[in-house]
């Protein structure tokens, strides 16, 4: 930036938390992504170009994998040795466990929940890996996106509502869309079940939106008030000698919403998988 350039905070503010087809790594320099053709089906247009937040999604589901493939190489390693893993390994394993029975089966119930713990176990990892590589220096996070938060959702809407259906049957499922109506005659009772049908439909609908706007919003808001903070520096920095104690200041109300930030990315990455897991077991259990 030239010195005496006026800043336009919120410019800078959208430019850091929007995607984009460049890594930036400034002022080391930047690295441009390929430039695929669009993909044309019908008159629908696609760009299956990557971006910033694909990248960083790529690199999360990396380390995802490569942190639980290191921690079941020690495991394994310790069990052939007769005893307890240790270090990097037990902390591991203590924290997935933890994951698959405090929240998947705690929530989805013993008989179907080891079959959904390693869905709800990939979700709390991946996001949170995500969440994390937001706050590292030229990070982005993926889940300060609406299209990965809202793909994230998909997942857990076909896995409630497939698995739901599987689980009660056909009939089962339609139960759930026209509810049996009990103390009402035959027809008053059927009436009133097809009148609560689209209130049932809108109830499903409304499960993957809540978990799509709290995770994006909760990630986006944090980015926004970090970036605000540090604009207030270029807004007042003209002041002189205040100009420096305006910076401490600033740097240090910034230090502190950043450790906010790293509670933030572990709870809405606990959030997410536990709405997972209550939203799968209320289904699995729908009478």
């Amino acid at each position: 930036m030239m010195q005496g350039q006026e800043v336009d905070i919120a410019e800078m503010i959208f430019h850091h938390t929007g995607d984009s087809h460049e890594l930036e790594f400034e002022p080391f320099g930047t690295i441009h992504l390929p430039a695929w053709q669009p993909v044309h089906i019908g008159s629908l247009s696609i760009d299956l170009s990557p971006t910033k937040y694909v990248v960083f999604a790529i690199l999360a589901a990396l380390i995802v994998y490569t942190m639980l493939k290191v921690a079941a190489v020690g495991i394994e390693r310790a069990r052939r040795a007769g005893k307890a893993p240790g270090g990097y390994a037990g902390a591991m394993e203590a924290f997935v466990i933890w994951v698959r029975e405090e929240v998947a089966i705690e929530n989805i119930g013993h008989e179907m929940g080891p079959r959904y713990a390693p869905l709800i176990m990939s979700f709390f990892f991946f996001i949170l890996i995500c969440n994390l590589l937001g706050l590292l220096p030229w990070g982005g996070s993926p889940t300060g996106n609406l299209a990965v938060t809202a793909a994230l959702a998909l997942i857990a809407f076909v896995a409630i509502e497939v698995g739901g259906m599987l689980k009660l049957g056909f009939k089962g499922y339609m139960g759930t869309i026209f509810p049996h109506i009990d103390g009402l005659p035959p027809v008053g009772a059927r009436i009133m079940s097809i009148g609560l049908a689209p209130i049932e439909v809108m109830s499903k609908l409304v499960k993957p939106f809540a978990l799509t706007v709290r995770l994006f919003g909760n990630m986006t808001a944090g980015h926004f008030v970090i970036l605000a903070l540090f604009g207030i520096v270029f807004l007042f920095g003209h002041l002189g000698v205040f100009s420096y104690g305006i910076g401490i200041v600033t740097v240090l109300v910034v230090v502190g919403v950043m450790l906010l930030e790293l509670l933030v990315a572990v709870l809405q990455a606990y959030v997410f998988a536990l709405l997972t897991a209550v939203f799968i077991g209320l289904m699995q259990h729908e009478h």
